[in-house]
């Protein structure tokens, strides 16, 4: 089987005091790991706060702008890429999973955070100089933790990352619904949730109601008022995105992309990919791959 976009794994790098985290100035961490700056994939959650430099990033095809006083938010699976035109530099954390799962009774706590939902028009976030001022000693002190030699466990670290993302989320009005944790709520993140572990195979909203035993009916309405789309559209959308982020890798033929994605035969994947993106998995290919290049 031939190798997707790579993905990297927390311990593919140095890590912080503890296997599940890794903190850095970003000048250092960019310059050391030179080739994630073409397409690549995380298994765990990584935010950057650029202090300098300008350029582009990508984050699941969405371009976006690199300069002084941004932050970025990435989720476990995403592809991401920069292109950078003055050196950068900043603070960075990769944190894994379950890295706060233990410290934390909620298990989903990250879900009430929109610049975690995968969405990376809500990732990226352009900082009030105010914020910047209060979250740059949050990060020295991650750091400063670090270096210290006593052996504590890391809970103050823990400590520190949760005000931070309290200290974003709260100057910059990027809570999620304040009504979260209502019943239909809940209904959608696991609308969401069985979308991501079954988009390759199920494919019609009506499949997804049954698994969370409502109707149909139910399920539209509530993708409509909470999101402003269908169930269908939500499930197509996710199947698309798997569709580009295959199509980056030049070891795939098409052919293997359709059949990864579950489709009967390439003709039909062509067409389908076609009626909703407006040009056809190779001339998608050809449009991306100058930028996010392949591993």
């Amino acid at each position: 089987m031939k190798s997707d976009i790579p993905v990297y794994d927390i311990q593919n790098f140095k890590t912080y005091k503890n296997d599940g985290i890794l903190v850095s100035r970003f000048g250092y961490y960019a310059k050391q790991h030179q080739h994630l700056h073409s397409a690549h994939r995380h298994s765990f959650y990584h935010l950057v706060f650029f202090t300098a430099g300008t350029g582009k990033q990508q984050i699941d095809f969405k371009k976006f702008e690199v300069k002084p006083g941004l932050v970025y938010f990435m989720i476990p699976g995403q592809v991401h890429s920069w292109d950078f035109s003055t050196e950068p530099d900043g603070y960075l954390i990769n944190f894994s999973s379950n890295y706060l799962s233990s410290f934390l009774l909620k298990p989903d706590y990250l879900a009430d955070f929109s610049f975690f939902s995968g969405q990376p028009d809500h990732q990226v976030i352009e900082l009030p100089t105010a914020t910047q001022e209060r979250i740059t000693p949050i990060f020295e002190d991650i750091l400063k933790e670090g270096l210290n030699e006593q052996p504590l466990n890391d809970d103050l670290v823990k400590t520190l990352l949760i005000r931070l993302f309290i200290e974003i989320a709260r100057t910059t009005n990027v809570m999620q619904n304040p009504n979260g944790h209502s019943y239909n709520h809940t209904l959608l993140k696991n609308f969401q949730n069985l979308i991501e572990t079954n988009y390759a195979h199920l494919r019609l909203p009506k499949q997804y109601a049954e698994l969370l035993y409502i109707t149909p009916n139910h399920l539209n309405a509530l993708c409509n008022d909470f999101l402003g789309v269908s169930a269908g559209t939500l499930i197509r959308n996710r199947v698309i995105l798997e569709a580009k982020r295959l199509l980056i890798n030049l070891d795939l033929m098409i052919s293997e992309v359709a059949a990864k994605l579950n489709f009967d035969d390439q003709s039909y994947f062509i067409k389908f990919f076609k009626k909703y993106e407006g040009l056809t998995p190779e001339k998608f290919r050809k449009l991306n791959t100058n930028t996010h290049g392949s591993k």
